[in-house]
């Protein structure tokens, strides 16, 4: 099994920043792709950012310009620095990681951190 541990939500005014961190420990094989997916009350999870090993990115359009991911790959670690923060970014923050193995390279493992609160307020 795989164990995510997310840290770095709180509370934070209209504007402001705040950096997301999530490290990956366990039975790690070869890991595809970190990010972080967001479910604010009443609606669906929703992609915000991923990252490959090799360092490909994807961001939905909410974000762009205004987030950036980051990895590290010899902690297995992802990071997620949240700027110019909006009221709509109010959310629970959650870690994921995909995974394949060294004996069926088709295979995947999708794995899921506890989540951490971002809230946006004045």
């Amino acid at each position: 099994q795989v164990q995510l541990v997310e840290s770095g939500g709180g509370l934070v005014q209209p504007g402001g920043s705040l950096r997301l961190s999530c490290a990956a420990s366990g039975s790690i094989s070869l890991i595809l792709y970190m990010g972080w997916y967001r479910q604010a009350p009443g609606k669906q999870r929703e992609l915000v950012a991923t990252i490959s090993t090799g360092g490909s990115t994807n961001f939905a359009e909410s974000v762009k310009g205004r987030f950036t991911i980051s990895r590290d790959n010899a902690k297995n670690t992802v990071y997620l620095q949240m700027n110019s923060l909006k009221p709509e970014d109010t959310a629970v923050y959650y870690c994921n990681l995909v995974q394949t193995n060294y004996y069926n390279s088709r295979s995947r493992y999708d794995y899921w951190g506890q989540g951490t609160q971002v809230t946006v307020s004045s």
